[in-house]
């Protein structure tokens, strides 16, 4: 028999059951879908960390309180971080590697513009370098200024998706807008950064740190200190500078019990590109089930399948068709099963991808298509060789006899 043949009787076999062929290739249609779109979502969560990181710039470095990044184990006490922290890496004789120092204290708060309210998830005080080392760029307007820090004066940049919840079409710079009680007046508004994920980075209020401390957070400690090195292959030498001043400060003589951490973009680059790993394999392994359950569904069915057709193969080996021929037929509907329901999976998959999933926009992994439709094609023809094998070995005799 003809490959044609074979084919044109494995199509007529699916078409006999019409509602069962359908619902088992639903089955390999939801697994081939799940891997894409769950790859997909996995792949655009790294790049979208990625993104975020790399716009920080290359030579940004986070000094935050707390053990980790900086030793094996934590310091006992744990000394906060203050503005005389930052004051100390901003001097040129301890740390000849550091550009510029941005302390630090973040906080939220609700803003109101004329009856309009809108809860900002990020009130940041800063000094104005922190706007060349976090990469923040003013598009309208401008930054405040460091006598708006000395004379604690209540100004505001702020981010795009601020300004449109609670300006509208109005443009914000020179309005004043109150925000947890105190009068700002917005002196610029920063470029869209876009991201995805659960916090926005446009939802931000930038004002002077001693202004913020005194409305909001006190005059205590901070919450981490942003420095700028000198270039991009200073970093080092910068973080080593960073590390021997604060232990100086913080009186530590045992480099494995810091009571800070100095975090550079290379570092997060690396540590996140370990994280994806993971995620990655597992949302492939959750994925992975569902073209399991398909494979298995193609079992159930075709073993169905064989139980209603023993007749008609007990007539057909009777009349001289060969062993092979029944197992090449029934191997063919199995494997016509996975590849149209694989088929299908790939462009519900593909289709899926292009809506953004809690927050995060999927980015298609090319080889996931391709190896999402070959396993599928594979599970047909694995998991119907049982049942397959199971028809071609039955004798005419008794398959003749069977009602």
């Amino acid at each position: 028999m003809s490959l044609f043949q074979t084919l044109r009787f494995a199509l007529g076999g699916l078409a006999a059951n019409k509602v069962r062929s359908a619902l088992t290739m639903l089955g390999v249609l939801i697994g081939v879908a799940a891997v894409i779109v769950l790859l997909a979502v996995g792949n655009g969560s790294s790049q979208a960390v990625k993104d975020s990181i790399e716009k920080l710039g290359t030579n940004a470095l986070t000094v935050s309180s707390g053990g980790g990044f900086g030793g094996s184990r934590s310091a006992t006490v744990t000394k906060p971080l203050t503005v005389d922290d930052a004051r100390a890496l901003a001097d040129p004789a301890a740390a000849p590697h550091i550009e510029s120092v941005a302390p630090e204290t973040t906080t939220s708060g609700t803003a109101l513009y004329e009856g309009t309210s809108h809860t900002v998830s990020q009130v940041v005080g800063t000094y104005p370098a922190y706007f060349k080392a976090s990469n923040s760029k003013v598009t309208h307007g401008d930054y405040f200024s460091n006598d708006d820090v000395l004379g604690s004066r209540k100004v505001a940049v702020i981010g795009s998706t601020t300004a449109t919840d609670l300006f509208g079409t109005a443009d914000p710079v020179g309005r004043k807008m109150t925000l947890g009680g105190t009068p700002f007046t917005v002196v610029g508004v920063l470029a869209t950064r876009g991201g995805t994920g659960f916090q926005d980075p446009d939802d931000v209020v930038v004002a002077p740190l001693p202004t913020v401390q005194n409305a909001f957070t006190g005059f205590g400690s901070i919450g981490q200190i942003l420095v700028e090195a000198k270039s991009a292959d200073a970093t080092t030498q910068a973080q080593n500078e960073i590390t021997t001043v604060l232990m100086g400060r913080h009186g530590i003589k045992d480099p494995t019990a810091l009571d800070f951490r100095v975090s550079s973009q290379a570092s997060l680059l690396t540590t996140q590109a370990d994280t994806n790993k993971t995620f990655t394999v597992l949302l492939g392994a959750v994925a992975a089930i569902s073209l399991l359950v398909g494979g298995i569904g193609i079992t159930n069915i075709m073993l169905v399948t064989v139980t209603e057709r023993t007749r008609e193969i007990g007539i057909r080996k009777a009349i001289g068709a060969p062993r092979g021929v029944i197992l090449g037929q029934f191997l063919a509907e199995s494997t016509l099963l996975s590849l149209i329901g694989g088929g299908l999976g790939v462009a519900a998959g593909l289709i899926g991808s292009h809506f953004t999933i809690v927050g995060i926009k999927p980015v298609i992994i090319p080889e996931s298509v391709v190896g999402a439709f070959a396993i599928a094609v594979a599970i047909g023809l694995f998991f119907g060789g049982y049942p397959a094998n199971r028809a071609a070995s039955l004798r005419p005799i008794e398959a003749l006899r069977h009602e």
